[in-house]
């Protein structure tokens, strides 16, 4: 038996971990690394084994830094069954297209501009929206919440609601192999508890072994009612001085959390009855359309709202923007409106638009609301760069910055602590966190010294 990791390891991005057990390769998540170009660079690299040899992947989540590397997997042979649950499912092919589209367009702007310059483009898509369907095909068996599935001899998992974003999970293995047992949970991203939509984490049975997340391992986050206070604060102040509030969003959760806050804001009367809303972005639009088909997945109360015919996330003045040319036009927008627009951090998507046209202008507002890792835009913005370039041109940053740390899908150190000492396993290792927040968490964890592996590492179970 053997654990080795080939992402997220002392980095927050890149999820990926492999278990070997009795002669069949598990392989725990594919996720992309997100940030600067030399990561763009990094998802291109060997991914530490060969895909043909794994026999099935277990999803715990659509995020892209869980999924975003398994059409890639699949182009480079990968041939064995995905696992996942319903919802993520059908989240990871929204995500996972969307990937595909932007890795085509990415090489098609590198040829253009390789044109101008006389010179050939030897850019190439990581994957296309093509591969991105092809992985779909590998999607086998549903998981469901805390019912075992068997996936080989000597081997069986079972997902549990890790309460992060729709359908995500935490994953429990059973190992046997010859006249050793060993069991092993990887928490996969935890979500933060007592938030409306989502049902709290849920902790699986003891283990021997426990591969953690950390991603505000060394932070309390504010509570959830002063953060939604600040945003509709925000929000209020930015419209009476004339500006826009543009908040860079993640398309999973944050996004349907924020239209579910707005709703709240406008039906108690602290935000304008036909306040304009854009949710300018096509893949937080069909998620929060799958949102609404899921209901199963949600918070109980959430749930019966919407089995009752009452939408959570729907407001009189919210529009959803698909199309390209529609999204242009919200730039002509002088204020009054609040833009959301993808990515969260600010690496790409319809927001860097939106943010080169309100950026400069001081009664315009931007509202950080999730991670941000080192390298990316929305970290320069959240460490107060007063200049930032955007399609090559340096823009002066007027607009009110706000970070509202309330708003996260993980946990933070506490509930971390507690999930742990829930499971209290005889043996932690730590990823998905820099390599700072690590160290920190490392201190305040009880019981034996976690590890905190390194790229391909690989450790004997």
């Amino acid at each position: 038996m053997r654990l080795s990791f080939h992402g997220a390891a002392r980095g927050v991005t890149g999820s990926c971990h492999l278990v070997e057990c009795a002669g069949t390769r598990i392989l725990i998540d594919c996720g992309m690394y997100q940030g600067g170009r030399e990561l763009d660079e990094e998802n291109a690299e060997p991914f530490g084994f060969e895909p043909s040899s794994i026999d099935v992947v277990l999803l715990t989540h659509a995020h892209l830094d869980h999924c975003g590397r398994l059409p890639l997997l699949v182009k480079r042979g990968f041939r064995g069954e995905i696992v996942t649950t319903a919802a993520s499912r059908e989240l990871a092919r929204v995500v996972m297209l969307d990937s595909g589209h932007l890795q085509e367009e990415e090489a098609h702007h590198h040829a253009r501009r390789s044109a101008r310059h006389g010179s050939r483009s030897q850019a190439q898509p990581l994957y296309t929206a093509m591969d991105a369907l092809h992985a779909m095909e590998h999607f086998g068996r549903t998981a469901r919440y805390g019912e075992r599935l068997d996936l080989a001899p000597g081997l069986a998992a079972t997902f549990y609601d890790a309460g992060h974003i729709l359908g995500s999970a935490s994953v429990r293995l059973e190992l046997a192999e010859g006249d050793h047992s060993r069991s092993l949970v990887f928490s996969g991203d935890l979500g933060n508890a007592g938030r409306p939509l989502l049902r709290d984490p849920v902790p699986p049975p003891h283990a021997d072994l426990m591969v953690l997340e950390t991603t505000y391992g060394d932070r309390l986050h504010k509570p959830i009612g002063p953060s939604v206070a600040e945003l509709h604060e925000v929000v209020e102040t930015t419209i009476a001085r004339g500006g826009n509030v543009v908040i860079p969003t993640f398309a999973l959760e944050r996004a349907q959390e924020l239209l579910y806050y707005l709703r709240e804001g406008v039906e108690s009367g602290r935000l304008p009855r036909r306040l304009p809303v854009y949710l300018d972005s096509p893949m937080a639009v069909s998620a929060t359309e799958i949102f609404e088909r899921h209901a199963e997945a949600l918070a109980p109360a959430i749930g019966a709202r919407l089995r009752a015919g009452h939408d959570p996330f729907h407001l009189p003045g919210l529009r959803f923007v698909r199309e390209t040319a529609d999204s242009i036009a919200l730039n002509r927008l002088e204020g009054g409106a609040v833009i959301m627009a993808g990515s969260g951090m600010c690496t790409g998507g319809r927001v860097r638009h939106h943010l080169r046209h309100n950026l400069w202008r001081e009664e315009s507002s931007v509202v950080l609301v999730g991670y941000a890792s080192h390298g990316t835009l929305a970290r320069k913005l959240v460490d107060g760069a007063k200049t930032v370039r955007i399609f090559g041109e340096d823009i002066r940053v007027r607009a009110a910055i706000h970070t509202i740390n309330g708003f996260s899908a993980h946990a933070d150190r506490d509930e971390l602590l507690a999930w742990h000492a829930a499971v209290a396993p005889d043996r932690t290792f730590l990823v998905h966190g820099e390599e700072d927040v690590m160290t920190a968490f490392a201190k305040v964890l009880p019981g034996h010294p976690p590890r905190m592996p390194t790229l391909g590492e690989c450790f004997e179970l």
